[in-house]
């Protein structure tokens, strides 16, 4: 292992992330596991860790990061903060062509930068090993839980960003009375987990796919619908989950059939541009499209959910979607349906789950960039290097290079 420095930086993208990549006591842990690195922290006044608690640690608080070998951040850094030839870590929102990101990326080849995208870093068996998942998931399903008590005034909890941490959030979901409503759950991985976890807070009993489409329930019930519950091949043949991520275009929706039995929608699953939409604008205008709230937790613009058509915030979470005008109105009108769509859901519990991410940074990232990488997960991650795209990342040529992306 050759001497590294590391930075954490200060979060620079507006509005201001209040995550964290290390808590201070993750980094005093991966100082105590490699004692020949240094540590530098940018100082920052808005972050959930604050720079006294670095320094109660014994880190150097620091704002030039320059020396750093590997850089290290939460959401996108700035184009113009970007320092030439150093290898950063941070969600860069650019794998998908992302149109408001096409800068960053240019920026990135032309400054020479290797950059490892924390949503590309996988196992062997391209498993997603880190990210802020599963606290969207958690955070996601109470929003959308607080907007069906809200839309019907059954209920009313604080948000989850006035909650100090997750035990307070549970402190309140103890306050929530739900009827015998029919909740649909999308996706397995790590968001659909933890909204599963919010759910299990409540109490709430989970059925089969079978049953919610055709038994009544005395109680709220939830279904959780992978992939394969929802899709068939458009020519007819059997479902393989690997044809299905291969080529998701040969597909088509099968989910129509629940909308008209779900009260609430949770959406956690991941959405490829290729793939049908779980349901269409038509569909919505039906007059047997039951779903009055809608949580998309994916938060895909245009996307899979035809209602999301812009991402919320965090301070205003919900807005309506008249599915008639195909307008945005106020969130719990009569006449729309009442849509959850925050893009940055960890943000509201920000210590939480940035002690969960960096749990998995130092367990399963960092000792590969110190270690050298004998299993290749920062290779198969690196988006690009030198001023070149690597292999794996080749299709970003026209998006990286220029040209015009369709927004």
């Amino acid at each position: 292992m050759s001497h590294l420095r590391i930075g954490v930086l200060r979060e620079e993208k507006v509005p201001h992330d209040l995550r964290v990549p290390l808590t201070p006591l993750e980094c005093s842990e991966l100082l105590r596991q490699y004692p020949d690195i240094e540590l530098f922290i940018q100082p920052s006044p808005i972050r959930c860790y604050a720079d006294d608690e670095y320094a109660a640690f014994g880190l150097t608080i620091q704002e030039d990061v320059s020396s750093c070998d590997i850089l290290l951040g939460v959401k996108e850094v700035p184009a113009a903060k970007l320092i030439p030839g150093k290898k950063y870590l941070f969600f860069s929102h650019t794998v998908k062509k992302q149109p408001h990101n096409q800068q960053l990326m240019k920026a990135l080849i032309e400054k020479k930068i290797e950059m490892i995208d924390y949503e590309t870093l996988t196992d062997h068996e391209h498993n997603r090993i880190i990210g802020f998942g599963r606290y969207a998931g958690i955070v996601g399903a109470y929003n959308g839980i607080r907007a069906y008590g809200r839309r019907y005034d059954l209920f009313h909890i604080k948000p989850a960003y006035k909650c100090r941490d997750r035990a307070e959030l549970e402190e309140e979901l103890k306050r929530v009375k739900l009827p015998n409503i029919k909740i649909i759950v999308t996706g397995g991985g790590r968001v659909a987990n933890g909204v599963i976890e919010t759910l299990g807070a409540l109490k709430i009993r989970k059925v089969t796919a079978y049953e919610f489409l055709h038994h009544s329930f005395r109680e709220p019930v939830y279904a959780q619908l992978h992939s394969k519950d929802y899709h068939d091949a458009i020519d007819g043949s059997s479902w393989t989950l690997k044809d299905f991520y291969e080529h998701p275009e040969n597909y088509f929706s099968t989910f129509k059939p629940f909308t008209k039995w779900a009260d609430l929608l949770i959406t956690a699953h991941f959405w490829d541009p290729r793939s049908p939409k779980l349901f269409t604008e038509d569909d919505m205008r039906s007059p047997g499209f039951h779903i009055a709230v809608i949580a998309d937790i994916t938060c895909d613009i245009n996307g899979s959910v035809p209602s999301t058509i812009k991402s919320s915030t965090i301070a205003e979470p919900f807005y309506g979607y008249n599915p008639h005008t195909g307008k945005i109105e106020t969130a719990f009108s009569k006449s729309a349906i009442t849509v959850m769509a925050v893009d940055n859901l960890p943000c509201e519990l920000p210590r939480d789950s940035s002690d969960g991410f960096g749990r998995d940074l130092v367990e399963r990232v960092l000792p590969a960039l110190i270690d050298g990488d004998p299993e290749g997960i920062i290779k198969r991650a690196a988006i690009c290097k030198e001023g070149n795209l690597c292999p794996a990342f080749e299709y970003l040529s026209d998006y990286a290079f220029g040209l015009p992306v369709k927004q």
